[in-house]
């Protein structure tokens, strides 16, 4: 476990956040290279990547920037979002509670139709890849994908390493990624990567998935079990991991959330158990978004990124 004090933050960027935002974003690619580089070797035996992690951990600009170091190194791979495969909101799976939809359950998936594809694409077979309309939870028309002899195809996904939903160990490399430094704060406590996660989750729910922050918040609770009961269980399988913290990353997400915190915490009783991540918003210093990067991870969350998500 990695640990950064607030204080280090902000020493950075006062002494120039453009070579501290730079650096970030360059350990990062590092991480990510290592690990396109690692894959490659074993392309012929593991033609398929399963890349997994929790909501908000930055998979989808994970795997795009492992396709893009990976076509690069002359390997083309083609990645694709179990996202897509999610069925309509009437099809889903409810709570025990029988009045909520659980949206983080695998059998939120069409999970014969992805095997089908998945088993179709290793016999070079063209197939159509759906796509997925978040804001009216509705699938809608995808792409045809074929592919050909010595291409690669990277499935990213909660449940890509839950073998009921996948499979393939034997022909696959499997990563896990998500945040994994803390923020220790000016009162001592450590700020948790899951409130980190739950910063991208807040600000990217409402500029692309129709959702406003009562509303993220509202989940966070169902998110978490569903972590834990359908994530967790499988990180053993991956052969590969990382951490997709940017040190400047909380000093960008404070210019979106300090409203939203100061409107939301008269709403929730239980709105103590976020404090940490009110005080890391107290505590940073502010990076602006303008000085961000439009290949930056944290674009995938604010809105500008150079990547089609």
């Amino acid at each position: 476990m990695k640990i950064i004090h607030f204080s280090e933050i902000n020493k950075q960027i006062e002494n120039g956040e453009g070579e501290f935002i730079a650096a970030c974003d360059a350990e990062y690619e590092n991480s990510c290279k290592h690990a396109a580089e690692k894959i490659a070797k074993m392309r012929h035996e593991r033609p398929l990547i399963l890349l997994s992690g929790p909501s908000g951990s930055g998979k989808t600009t994970t795997a795009l920037k492992i396709e893009a170091y990976l076509d690069n190194m002359g390997v083309e791979t083609h990645t694709i979002s179990m996202d897509d495969y999610f069925l309509p909101k009437e099809k889903m799976p409810e709570l025990a509670d029988g009045e909520k939809v659980d949206y983080e359950s695998p059998y939120r998936i069409d999970i014969a139709l992805l095997q089908e594809h998945m088993h179709r694409l290793a016999r070079y077979e063209e197939v159509d890849i759906p796509a997925f309309d978040f804001p009216n939870q509705q699938r809608v028309q995808g792409k045809k994908l074929k592919r050909k002899r010595g291409e690669m195809i990277l499935f990213e996904g909660i449940h890509a390493l839950n073998p009921e939903v996948t499979g393939y160990e034997d022909i696959s490399n499997r990563l896990y990624v998500s945040v994994r430094t803390r923020i220790q704060l000016a009162n001592g406590e450590l700020l948790h990567p899951q409130m980190i996660r739950l910063m991208r989750r807040i600000i990217r729910d409402r500029n692309f998935r129709n959702r406003t922050p009562a509303e993220t918040l509202d989940m966070y609770d169902s998110v978490q079990q569903g972590e834990n009961l359908y994530i967790a269980p499988y990180k053993h399988l991956a052969n590969l991991e990382l951490d997709t913290f940017l040190g400047y990353e909380a000093s960008v997400y404070k210019n979106y959330l300090a409203g939203d915190i100061d409107s939301l915490k008269y709403s929730y009783d239980s709105f103590l158990r976020f404090s940490p991540m009110e005080n890391a918003i107290k505590d940073l210093d502010s990076v602006k978004a303008e000085e961000i990067s439009e290949s930056s991870m944290v674009r995938e969350f604010i809105g500008g990124s150079k990547y089609e998500y």
